[in-house]
């Protein structure tokens, strides 16, 4: 898949990180569902990589369902075998390389700019910013930018619907978002409320004007 097309385009990644599979498979579908195309599903939930094949069974060979928290290539590899079309991890790690190698793009964590230097290196197809919150919020965005003008960032940690907004003035080709929108539907909360949260980021991302 273009991942970073994808990101320009809709603007919102949502987070799914759950312990229980079956919620998060449920979570997965019904975000897709309110129009939250890009979803990454991470590794360091249960079962993950269940969730994974289960959730592309379901939504089928075209959805952006995608691996996160992946380290090393090994569960590179095993994201890939699941259904991921995409992987993102959560800093310079042997999975950028690796996923890369499979013909996955990569959304690779980064903090400093040294960070984003060695994820550029590797070929990393965009930059996720992390985490956003304790870095600095919009304000550090908007100074990573200076060095690194062209490259697209997608903040993650601690983006509630105000952040997101934000980060996008400030620059941000797309948000990633986890609890502030997920809440605890991912280990059996409630869905009516999962999909109130979800029509509210995005119509964040919608109106939000392009800098």
């Amino acid at each position: 898949m273009d991942l970073l097309a994808a990101l320009r385009a809709h603007r919102l990644l949502a987070i799914v990180r759950g312990s229980d599979p079956d919620a998060a498979l449920t979570t997965v579908l019904t975000l897709v569902e309110e129009g939250v195309s890009l979803v990454e599903v991470s590794l360091s939930g249960r079962d993950a990589l269940d969730v994974i094949a289960r959730a592309r069974a379901a939504l089928g060979p075209d959805a952006a369902l995608g691996a996160g928290t992946v380290l090393t290539s090994d569960e590179a590899r095993a994201a890939q075998k699941a259904g991921a079309a995409f992987l993102v991890t959560p800093a310079v790690s042997d999975g950028i390389a690796t996923g890369l190698e499979l013909g996955l793009p990569v959304l690779a964590g980064v903090m400093t700019p040294t960070d984003v230097l060695q994820a550029q290196r590797l070929g990393a197809t965009a930059f996720k910013l992390f985490p956003a919150g304790s870095a600095g919020g919009p304000g550090y965005l908007r100074d990573l930018r200076g060095p690194f003008p062209g490259l697209p960032f997608v903040p993650v940690g601690g983006v509630d619907a105000q952040a997101a907004a934000d980060y996008l003035g400030s620059g941000a080709t797309a948000v990633g978002v986890g609890s502030p929108l997920v809440g605890d539907a991912a280990s059996g909360g409630s869905l009516t409320a999962l999909r109130e949260r979800a029509r509210t980021f995005v119509d964040v991302v919608r109106t939000e004007v392009r800098p």
